[in-house]
């Protein structure tokens, strides 16, 4: 009956099993450095909380001096900034490299397009009917009709173009300079009575204009067009001596019928209203050397452009004779010929076998 004796509004009493001795020596010991550390104040002058602290946690920490030296400015340390910051632009370069890219095949894309829409009209003109005649451009009331298509966006590979086209100014300019040197002919006929000049100058003119077109450019004008080996021979072989001739009317030898440099000078020589004529022929002789400049140009890039070219590209000896043979051969006028003259042959010998 004792636990009925204990106040009931008391503190209970409870069997606490750490109140033992040794569990509570243990606990203190634990809990001493968090109590040291709340005591603990930096800004306090107290050196007995100072020497408590250095006592529970030993000496306090110091920044040792650095035996270490700084390195001096050197090539290569400049060099390694540079490095950095053009690492640093290294994404503005990518971008603007990539953009390059893009252009250019944009431009590409561009190209053979404009490629497939020449070759579309080419094969919608040539399904619908034959193309007419356009070259020389002759006014309808002529009885003349043009004898030659001639259209180089049409005919001429993209790439090609320009190169034509500065080929065919080329002749134009060359044909304007043989009409201006009529011109010149006829101001020495009547300065220094001289026929000479102005009959041959007429007689190249009207020479030299076609066959220069037939020559020289139309063949050019087709080995663009069907990559043709014979015609790039044929315009090689002709243009050079076109070349020649150029210059030789540039230098105008007297009695040649070109109004050169040597008849300006020798216009020069009478004074007075020679002078006059003198600068109206050297002018002649000037156009005539610009077009033997734009020969040499014309001939040195038309070379370049397929000795450049893979070994199918390449002019070559045996394929243009391949070609000449195929043309030469398929040609319906030929065969009919050949045709005609086999039949002659074979009658002729029949008609000698009867005979005996």
């Amino acid at each position: 009956m004792s636990g009925f004796d204990d106040n009931p509004f008391g503190e209970p009493i409870v069997d606490n099993p750490f109140a033992d001795a040794s569990i509570q020596a243990a606990t203190r010991s634990t809990t001493s450095p968090q109590q040291t550390l709340d005591d603990y104040d930096p800004f306090s002058n107290d050196p007995v909380s100072q020497q408590r602290t250095q006592n529970n946690f030993g000496q306090p920490a110091t920044l040792q001096p650095s035996s270490q030296t700084i390195p001096a400015y050197s090539q290569s340390g400049a060099q390694y900034n540079n490095n950095a910051a053009g690492s640093a632009s290294s994404p503005a370069a990518m971008t603007q490299i990539s953009t390059a890219e893009l252009q250019r095949r944009q431009d590409e894309l561009e190209k053979k397009a404009q490629e497939l829409e020449r070759r579309e009209a080419e094969l919608i003109n040539s399904a619908n009917a034959s193309r007419p005649n356009n070259w020389p451009p002759l006014p309808s009331f002529c009885p003349m009709q043009p004898c030659f298509y001639h259209d180089i966006n049409i005919d001429i590979p993209t790439e090609f173009q320009k190169i034509v086209q500065n080929l065919y100014y080329l002749w134009m300019f060359y044909t304007l300079v043989m009409a201006v040197n009529i011109i010149g002919g006829l101001v020495i006929l009547i300065h220094s009575s001289d026929f000479r000049t102005f009959g041959l100058g007429i007689f190249y003119a009207v020479l030299f204009a076609p066959a220069s077109f037939l020559c020289w450019y139309r063949p050019a004008y087709k080995a663009f067009k069907n990559d043709s080996s014979f015609n790039f021979m044929m315009f090689f072989f002709i243009f050079f001596f076109q070349t020649l001739v150029t210059i030789i009317q540039t230098i105008g030898f007297p009695g040649s019928g070109t109004c050169g440099v040597i008849m300006a000078i020798a216009q020069f020589s009478g004074g007075g209203l020679g002078i006059l004529v003198g600068i109206f022929v050297l002018a002649i002789a000037v156009g005539y050397g610009a077009c033997a400049a734009g020969n040499i140009l014309m001939l040195s890039k038309i070379h370049a452009i397929y000795r450049s070219g893979t070994e199918n590209n390449r002019i070559t000896m045996d394929k243009a004779r391949q070609e000449f043979q195929s043309g030469f051969f398929g040609n319906q006028i030929v065969r009919d010929a050949a045709a005609g003259a086999a039949r002659a042959t074979v009658q002729s010998q029949f008609n000698q076998n009867s005979a005996y």
